[in-house]
């Protein structure tokens, strides 16, 4: 802030309008194309806010996402080069994205910065001691495997070297290549990544400032059964050195960057400030996000575009603002542009988007989040043969498009896809992205009629982070004579269509099934089910169940899909108990039993 009279003009905004550039909520042209753009929007979704006039279809790439996949993105032998950057940006431009938002930082900054430490600071090029810390982080902890994760660290990131060698700032290069192809440019900033959390002091991944214990938390991890509870021990928000060490950052990214919109990642990770905050803290976070505010308010006036400012964060609000951040607060006020609730890794498949309107008001743009995670329930791939207990969701036209659809049929404004590269990353054969599933896929309209699969979220780690996560409704012990109702978004169907709804209940292998009636939307239960061993559609190479599990399909019409909440319900009306490990959803066109 350059005087005090500008830090309250900050912080005095009011629960109705924001402060700064009016066209930042009002979108390039003024009230007039906020008043069209109101008018054009549904009910439940944001209104007036310019954020969801040119905004909608999100696509965030961590800081490796260039570098992931060479034979993809850069398949000339010889150093690295920025060649990738614009081969990524293309393809995303291809397929219809149309806002980019790039991942600067983990806890050090990845890109040149000038400002704050960076991940390669000490580096000399060979230098195999300077990864050997790291190595315990990524699981490696017998001589052999550390001495492979150290070559593969190695050639990982001597390919940032071959860029900073030839003077190449790649997130500079990242916004420059978004502009050649139409799309917005944000940054992505992580607020607490914990990535080097099992060595504090020896892994490179780590700040300075996480290397000091006093910096971080101590009361995070309130269960000795949690995953990874070092996990919980990020920096400390109270601290002011934290603070301003984040805000130097967050500056040089919106001063020094042609970017035009900024995201503050809280699920990398959800650690602020100690749980049970109290009213003062809340209220210095509120203060230190208003700074943040005014250095996008003032770097929009600047270039004359707007600049949003939002959150990706978990969706229980009343746990964020236990560790000090005030989503409610935030969003009415006008401090914030866009939130893009989510799951942490494993996308969620029942985030209320329709309550969390109701919470942030309806000036705020609310973002789907399809993380690459489907769920916990293993799936096989016969062919190669492998077993996983996790499917990519971006190796699928059918999940992409049930997930996107029952999050827009909630109200979401738009969709962000997250981690979308880890599926090529896992070099799975048969497994690889489809980005062409990226297009249309903020378009409710365009996704009605086609397949769609829908499954839910489930219980269990790792990737999981309780108690910030919505609260899994599967899996679940039914004893004889037990019913059970589950709830899934959804979007509806033509009536018109010819499609079929495929209901499988998925139950461990072992279970003595007796009668299995499953009800929709409050109808009549059916009884006739089909036994299969197939996924009902696949996921890349993987096509059929884990041999431990066993699906049931029981055949419903497409038309008694409702708009937004559905119910299904499960009785056990055998005489043993069963476990329903998972249930997945099939809008197909009519035709056999799978």
């Amino acid at each position: 802030m350059k005087t005090r009279r500008e830090f309250l003009r900050a912080t005095a905004v009011g629960a109705t309008a924001a402060t700064g550039l009016p066209g930042l909520m009002a979108g390039a042209d003024g009230p007039a194309r906020a008043a069209a753009t109101a008018k054009a929007d549904a009910p439940g979704r944001a209104k007036g806010n310019a954020v969801t006039a040119r905004h909608r279809n999100l696509f965030n790439g961590d800081t490796c996402t260039f570098f992931y996949n060479p034979e993809i993105w850069h398949p000339e032998s010889g150093p690295y080069t920025a060649k990738a950057i614009y081969r990524y940006v293309d393809v995303l431009a291809d397929n219809g994205v149309d806002t980019f938002l790039v991942n600067a930082n983990a806890s050090t900054a990845w890109y040149p910065s000038k400002a704050v430490p960076t991940i390669l600071d000490g580096y000399k090029r060979g230098d195999r001691e300077f990864f050997r810390g790291h190595a315990i982080c990524a699981g490696a902890t017998e001589p052999a495997a550390v001495e492979k994760f150290i070559d593969e660290s190695m050639a990982f990131m001597n390919r940032y070297q071959d860029l900073l060698d030839a003077g190449v700032d790649w997130l500079a290069e990242a916004a420059k290549a978004c502009r050649q192809r139409g799309i917005s440019p944000w940054v992505s900033i992580r607020m607490n990544d914990m990535h080097g959390q099992r060595n504090f002091e020896g892994s490179y991944f780590n700040a300075p400032l996480l290397r000091k214990k006093e910096m971080r938390l101590q009361h995070s991890a309130y269960s000795p059964t949690m995953w990874i509870p070092d996990y919980r021990e990020g920096l400390n928000y109270a601290r002011r050195e934290v603070r301003d060490f984040m805000l130097t950052q967050i500056k040089e990214v919106v001063e020094e960057y042609d970017y035009e919109g900024l995201e503050l990642d809280w699920w990398r990770n959800p650690l602020c400030c100690e749980p049970n905050a109290t009213p003062e803290t809340v209220a210095m976070m509120n203060g230190w996000f208003r700074e943040v505010r005014a250095l996008t308010e003032r770097r929009a006036r600047q270039t004359g575009r707007p600049f949003p400012l939002g959150f990706r964060m978990p969706g229980r609000l009343d746990a964020l603002k236990s560790i000090g951040i005030d989503v409610v607060t935030l969003c009415r006020e006008g401090t914030l542009d866009f939130i893009c609730p989510s799951n942490f890794w494993r996308t969620s498949w029942d985030m209320p988007h329709d309550e969390l309107r109701r919470q942030v008001g309806e000036r705020v743009a609310i973002y789907g989040v399809i993380e690459d995670g489907v769920n916990r329930m293993a799936a096989a791939a016969p062919a190669i043969p492998l077993t996983r207990d996790m499917r990519y969701i971006s190796a699928s036209h059918e999940l992409m498009r049930g997930n996107a659809a029952g999050k827009l049929a909630l109200g979401a404004d738009g969709i962000e896809c997250y981690n979308f590269p880890c599926t090529d990353q896992a070099k799975i054969p048969g497994v690889i992205s489809d980005y062409t599933t990226l297009r249309d896929l903020h378009r409710l309209e365009a996704l009605r009629g086609k397949p769609k699969h829908y499954t839910f979220s489930d219980q269990g780690s790792p990737f999981v982070q309780i108690p910030f996560e919505r609260v899994p409704q599967l899996p679940v012990v039914l004893e004889r004579g037990w019913i059970k109702a589950f709830t899934l978004p959804m979007c509806a169907e033509p009536a018109d269509g010819g499609l079929e709804l495929v209901i499988q209940i998925v139950l461990k292998a072992e279970d003595a099934v007796g009668e299995l009636p499953v009800a929709f939307n409050g109808g009549w239960p059916r009884r006739e089910r089909t036994a299969s061993d197939r996924l009902l559609f696949p996921c890349g190479a993987f096509t059929h169940h884990a041999a431990a599990n066993r699906g049931y399909n029981i055949i419903f019409p497409g038309s008694l899909v409702r708009e937004g909440w559905n119910e299904i319900t499960v009785e056990n009306g055998g005489d043993r108990t069963i476990t329903v490990v998972g249930i997945e959803v099939a809008v197909r066109p009519r035709g056999p039993g799978v």
